[in-house]
């Protein structure tokens, strides 16, 4: 195992000053202008020969060394691909000579840090445990991304193990990344456990992002930091060599900073065929810009999802305004009463801590052989052994998932088909259904509260867990802010809605523009023109 000095001192990590060194072109001023060009203006750059994938890749690599590495040090990349410079000058010659694969050809992309790709890259998961877990490997949809002309640019930080080892723990810190910030308000959670993959596309370091959702982890982090994001229909992406959490629930999704560019990026991400794992009729390849039109909330008849009277009190405005929206592009608003969660719930933890253990158990035993924690009950005896990973909070969560019986159980069984049966047919199709309903809108989550290393990270709620528990897609929009805070709305469908989702998703996004623009504000407490008497 290597030594925290050594993992800092290893060539993945020692890349990005190299690289630095040997690309510095232009001032760090320049570094402090974020690059907001949307992938249809890239590739037009690109086409054009205004721009190289080799200019993109060292102007956000730059940018990454400026406020990431230094400045307000968001900690969002948890290391650069050293091989990222090569991708690009060999994709800007096939250019030249072929023209692009397609959308993303010479896009660079960075990559939640539990996805394998075969780049010269560990997959830590966060834990200073896999350090040394460089497999070689592309999971499918890495591979996809690169058949499509993509440059994979680095890894991002994450909750470790994807905020699966204590009820305590905070929210985008991991053992092998730290703290991963807040660009809006430094002091608040960029959630998780895609913190970093959130962070990075909204603070312009790099276009899209690759995260993982099991339930709120795509959708939380992009809501708090003011991007788009999608958690796809469970098995339209493949999740082979991707770190688990819960088969039943685990997927990976695109992270961006519109609309068109999660449709694109999805697009891709399936690839020549959707995984489709178990097959489904309703599963089929798509191009999921086609139905990207201003009118497209025209007739649809869309149900409403509240917070509870009293919680997030604050939202009301902002979730009125954006339901004006949809009015005002020709929806029909439904008030629909939010399913009820409490057996949903429990339900769900039986099965995340039952599956976690097989999954896991299975993951580690496909790693290097010089990875030494190749179970569950070794990585606990890892983590006590290691101050480092112990050092903010606990493993209670480890523990009781190793204590859990095989996914043959009478009870494990029993809980993940009423956690399937309550929020898919009983719950998110019923509600379609009764109410004759396109799909269903509601706020993501509240605003991001401080991070808390004593308690850890408390959630203001949110409407995941209904989509995430049944499969089904959930994609969410900027919708607005509160004291630099951003909001995000959801839009929640049946399975294989995706087009549905995104279609609504860009015609509400095209009139409410309600994209915030991080400020990097220290908080907002610390900002003294909050707290000044008024005017005489």
């Amino acid at each position: 195992m290597l030594a925290a000095k050594d993992f800092l001192e290893a060539p993945w990590r020692r890349s990005l000053g190299a690289l630095i060194a040997l690309t510095l072109v232009a001032s760090m001023a320049a570094a402090d202008e974020p690059d907001t060009r949307t992938l249809s203006e890239l590739r037009a750059d690109l086409d054009s020969r205004k721009t190289t994938s080799v200019e993109l890749v060292q102007a956000l690599m730059r940018r990454i060394e400026a406020i990431d590495r230094n400045g307000p040090q968001l900690r969002s990349v948890i290391a650069i691909n050293p091989d990222a410079l090569n991708q690009a000058r060999a994709l800007d010659k096939e250019l030249q000579s072929k023209g692009p694969r397609g959308p993303l050809h010479g896009i660079p992309v960075l990559v939640k840090d539990n996805i394998e790709s075969a780049d010269p890259m560990p997959t830590t998961a966060g834990s200073l445990a896999l350090i040394n877990n460089v497999t070689k490997r592309d999971a499918p949809i890495i591979a996809n991304l690169r058949k499509a002309g993509a440059i994979i640019l680095g890894k991002t930080n994450l909750s470790e193990w994807a905020n699966f080892r204590s009820r305590s723990s905070i929210s985008g810190w991991s053992a092998v990344g730290g703290l991963t910030r807040n660009p809006h308000v430094l002091d608040r959670t960029p959630c998780g456990s895609s913190a970093g993959s959130g962070v990075s596309v909204a603070a312009g370091l790099t276009p899209v992002s690759i995260g993982t959702e099991t339930d709120g982890s795509i959708v939380c982090p992009s809501a708090m930091n003011g991007i788009v994001g999608l958690k796809p229909t469970l098995g339209l992406l493949s999740g082979k060599y991707i770190v688990p959490i819960a088969h039943s629930q685990d997927t990976a999704g695109p992270m961006t900073t519109n609309v068109k560019d999660a449709a694109l990026l999805l697009t891709a991400l399936v690839g020549d065929a959707p995984a489709c794992d178990p097959p489904s009729a309703g599963c089929a390849k798509s191009d999921y810009t086609k139905g990207l039109v201003p009118t497209a909330l025209n007739g649809k008849r869309i149900g409403v999802w509240r917070f509870e009277t009293g919680r997030n009190a604050y939202l009301n405005p902002v979730y009125e305004k954006a339901l004006n929206h949809l009015k005002e592009a020709g929806a029909t608003l439904i008030e629909a009463p939010t399913p009820k969660m409490t057996r949903v719930d429990e339900a769900e933890e039986l099965v995340l801590h039952a599956e976690f253990k097989a999954d896991l158990n299975a993951y580690l035993a496909s790693t290097p052989a010089k990875i030494g924690a190749r179970t569950l009950e070794q990585l606990i005896e890892f983590n006590k052994r290691t101050p480092a990973e112990l050092a903010l909070f606990g493993q209670e969560t480890f523990e009781k998932s190793n204590g859990m019986p095989p996914l043959s159980d009478t009870k494990y069984m029993t809980a993940r088909a009423d956690s399937k049966r309550l929020a898919g047919m009983e719950g998110i199709m019923r509600t379609l259904a009764e109410h004759k309903l396109d799909l269903i809108v509601a706020p993501t989550t509240g605003v991001a509260p401080r991070v808390d290393s004593i308690n850890g990270t408390r959630s203001p709620g949110s409407f995941s867990s209904l989509p995430a528990v049944a499969g089904y897609p959930h994609l969410t929009v900027p919708m607005g802010e509160l004291k630099g805070l951003p909001l995000g709305i959801s839009f929640i469908g049946a399975p294989w809605s995706e087009d549905v989702l995104l279609a609504a998703g860009y015609a509400f996004e095209q009139r409410a523009k309600a994209r915030v623009t991080p400020k990097f504000i220290a908080s907002i407490e610390a900002d003294q023109k909050a707290f000044a008497p008024a005017e005489p």
